[in-house]
C-alpha cells in the first residue's frame, strides 16, 4: 500500500511535470553554450608550451570528462526541488501531510525521481548530438562491471544531491528566505563538485581533503569511476565514503524535518 502510494505521486509527476518540457528543452539546450566556452579554453590551454598533458589528461580526455559531468548532471541534478520544498512550507501546503499517513520526504523524492526522467527523456536529443559531434573523443569502458560500479555511484549521487537540497529547503521553516543559503552551498557544489575543473588535477593533499567532503560524490566521483580514473583500493574507498554520505545526508534530512515541525505554525494552506 504504502509503494502504491508513491507510485500514483510519482505517475502523477510524471504527468504534471511534462506539461513544462518545453522548458526544460530550452533549460538545457542553452545550458550546453558554456561547453563552447569551455572547449575554446582547453584548447588554448594544451596549445601552450608543455601543455600536451595536464593532470593526467589530455585534451581529448578533457573535453570527454566534461561532456559526461553534463550528462550526468543532468541526471542527477534536482531542479526547482528546494524552491517547492520552501514554498509548501511558507505557504502551509504541507498541513495536508500532518494528517495524513504519507511521508513528505518520500513524497517529495517521488517527484524529484519523476522530474530526472522528464528532463532526462526531454534533453537527450540535444546530448546526444554535442556526444556524436565530439564522438572522436569518447573512449568507453571495455569492462562491464566499470558500467555497473558508476551506475550505482551515480544513483548514490542522486540521492546525496537530493538529500542535501531537501535539507537546505527544510531552512524555511526557521528563515524567510533561504536563497542566499541555497547559492552558497550550490556555489561550493559547483566549485567541489567537478563541474568547474577535475578534481584530480588539483595538487595531492588538496585532493585528499576534498575526498571526504560530500561535494566530491555528487558528480566527479561516478564520472571519474566511469573515465576509470579510480581504481583498486581508490574506488573501493570512494564508495566506502560514497555511501557514508549517503546514509548522512538522510539523516539529515529526517532530523531537519522533525525538528523544523517543532517550529512550523501550521497557517495557510
Amino acid at each position: 500500500m504504502n509503494a502504491a502510494k508513491y507510485r500514483t505521486v510519482f505517475t502523477l509527476s510524471l504527468q504534471n511535470t511534462f506539461v513544462y518540457r518545453w522548458n526544460y528543452f530550452l533549460r538545457a539546450l542553452f545550458g550546453l553554450i558554456p561547453l563552447a566556452g569551455t572547449v575554446f579554453l582547453w584548447n588554448a590551454i594544451f596549445k601552450e608550451p608543455g601543455g600536451r598533458g595536464f593532470g593526467g589528461y589530455t585534451y581529448a580526455s578533457m573535453i570527454y570528462y566534461y561532456l559526461l559531468t553534463i550528462l550526468a548532471s543532468n541526471l542527477v541534478t534536482p531542479t526547482e526541488d528546494d524552491w517547492q520544498i520552501a514554498s509548501d512550507i511558507r505557504e502551509g501546503q504541507i498541513n495536508s501531510f500532518l494528517t495524513k499517513p504519507l511521508s513528505y520526504l518520500g513524497y517529495r523524492t517521488s517527484i524529484f525521481l519523476a522530474g530526472r526522467l522528464v528532463y532526462t527523456v526531454v534533453t537527450i536529443v540535444p546530448i546526444v548530438i554535442i556526444f556524436i559531434y565530439f564522438r572522436s573523443f569518447l573512449q568507453l569502458p571495455h569492462n562491464v562491471s566499470t558500467w555497473i560500479v558508476a551506475s550505482i555511484s551515480l544513483v548514490f549521487a542522486a540521492f546525496i544531491q537530493f538529500f542535501i537540497t531537501y535539507s537546505l529547503a527544510l531552512m524555511a521553516f526557521w528563515i524567510l528566505e533561504i536563497s542566499t543559503i541555497v547559492f552558497i552551498v550550490y556555489s561550493f557544489e559547483y566549485f567541489l563538485g567537478g563541474q568547474m575543473f577535475p578534481i584530480d588535477i588539483m595538487p595531492r593533499s588538496i585532493e585528499e581533503v576534498m575526498k571526504w567532503l560530500p561535494f566530491y560524490y555528487e558528480l566527479f566521483c561516478p564520472v571519474a569511476i566511469f573515465l576509470e580514473r579510480l581504481r583498486g583500493a581508490e574506488l573501493i574507498q570512494a564508495l566506502e565514503i560514497q555511501s557514508g554520505w549517503f546514509i548522512v545526508t538522510l539523516m539529515i534530512a529526517q532530523f531537519m524535518w522533525k525538528r523544523g515541525l517543532g517550529h512550523y505554525q501550521a497557517v495557510g494552506g
